[in-house]
């Protein structure tokens, strides 16, 4: 046996072919003569190139390993002719050598998984505290059912290519000096499918689907918030050719409320009473989410001061329980009294030694906002 080509790659007698590949790859990289131009080199490059087009070919394998040299019939050219149509076969694979992945082989499959969907769902405050379901309109892409996904018209099938005769592929040989090389590209006719479909169906056009109006049911579960998302597998759009379905997303937005602002899971509102009602205290009705409740304002009640009401807030998405409700009181001082009015007031502040308080100065200006972010600062 003239050459050993296990050596030559450096792989043993029985190494698989993806070893094999492995070898050839590396040591491309090392001696391609764009890489290293030295003469030796570029021999030693012909050498791995027929040691891999003997090894990688299995009836070829086969030949050599019972003795014989399948490149010995055209007197040594393959191990010597370089890039040559018997020297090196399959082009993707030195290019698979110098950028790590290899050309897609073979055509490709009309059929493809269909892109996700999204919508957009408004929803009430109450709905999503406690869950609803809602029935949506989606316009998405459904199977024609003219032809069933084929793309083709009744009674007709797509045909083999005759340009590519089915591989999806169309090879073309070119001379450079680094001698003929062999390239693959999509078939122009068939855009690599193999196939051409001569009679499309009038229905989708050759794509396999048609645009659709349906009606879906959706269960939005308890203590979602804006941009929450619900999945619904499989109920996007139907991928080219009747392919399987992606998935559709409903997008949650909250709507505004009259009475209530929503902060996480608590919500909060801001009541306000006039100043007698907080010295003297009483009880404000108020519409919750859960009826009519009264709010217990105890007196002497400051204005900013907050009223929970546990257990009243929006359902926790993950886990059970309920946020809060607090309630915010605002104190209303009367701007404008009438003559009796005010010799009362004039006469409780004698009662009470308030003609000329002196008042109690602190830093800055403290309002409502501020109170609330030092409540939940723990300070």
């Amino acid at each position: 046996m003239a050459t050993d080509y296990y050596a030559v790659l450096g792989v043993r007698r029985d190494a698989s072919q993806e070893e094999i590949k492995k070898a050839f790859r590396r040591l491309a990289r090392e001696l391609h003569p764009d890489v290293n131009p030295d003469p030796k080199t570029q021999e030693r490059f012909k050498e791995i190139n027929a040691a891999y087009e003997v090894l990688s070919d299995p009836q070829k394998k086969q030949v050599y390993d019972l003795g014989g040299d399948p490149l010995s019939q055209s007197g040594g050219a393959g191990a010597a002719g370089g890039f040559g149509a018997g020297g090196f076969g399959n082009f993707s694979d030195i290019m698979d050598a110098f950028f790590g992945t290899a050309s897609q082989r073979g055509p490709r499959s009309r059929t493809r998984r269909g892109q996700d969907a999204m919508i957009r769902l408004e929803i009430e405050l109450d709905e999503a505290a406690f869950g609803t379901t809602k029935d949506i309109q989606v316009d998405t892409a459904i199977v024609c059912t003219t032809c069933n996904g084929e793309g083709a018209a009744p009674g007709t099938t797509p045909q083999t290519c005759d340009m590519c005769r089915g591989r999806g592929e169309v090879s073309q040989v070119t001379r450079s000096f680094l001698g003929q090389v062999m390239t693959s590209r999509p078939c122009p006719q068939c855009q690599g499918f193999g196939t051409v479909v001569p009679n499309p169906c009038h229905e989708c056009a050759g794509d396999g689907r048609v645009r659709s109006r349906r009606t879906l049911t959706v269960k939005i579960p308890a203590g979602v918030d804006n941009g929450t998302r619900i999945q619904l597998a499989g109920e996007g759009e139907v991928g080219p050719g009747g392919g399987p379905a992606g998935d559709l997303y409903v997008e949650i937005h909250e709507l505004p409320h009259s009475t209530f602002q929503r902060r996480g899971d608590d919500l909060h509102c801001t009541v306000t009473i006039p100043m007698t009602a907080a010295a003297l205290g009483t009880k404000v009705p108020l519409e919750t989410l859960d009826g009519m409740e009264e709010v217990d304002i105890r007196p002497g009640t400051q204005s900013g001061q907050s009223i929970p009401l546990h257990g009243r807030g929006v359902t926790h998405l993950r886990g059970g329980g309920r946020g809060d409700l607090i309630v915010h009181v605002e104190v209303q001082t009367p701007n404008k009294l009438d003559p009796e009015q005010e010799r009362l007031l004039r006469e409780l502040a004698k009662l009470r030694g308030e003609e000329r308080p002196q008042g109690q100065f602190q830093p800055g200006q403290q309002g409502l906002f501020s109170r609330l972010k030092d409540a939940f600062n723990g300070r």
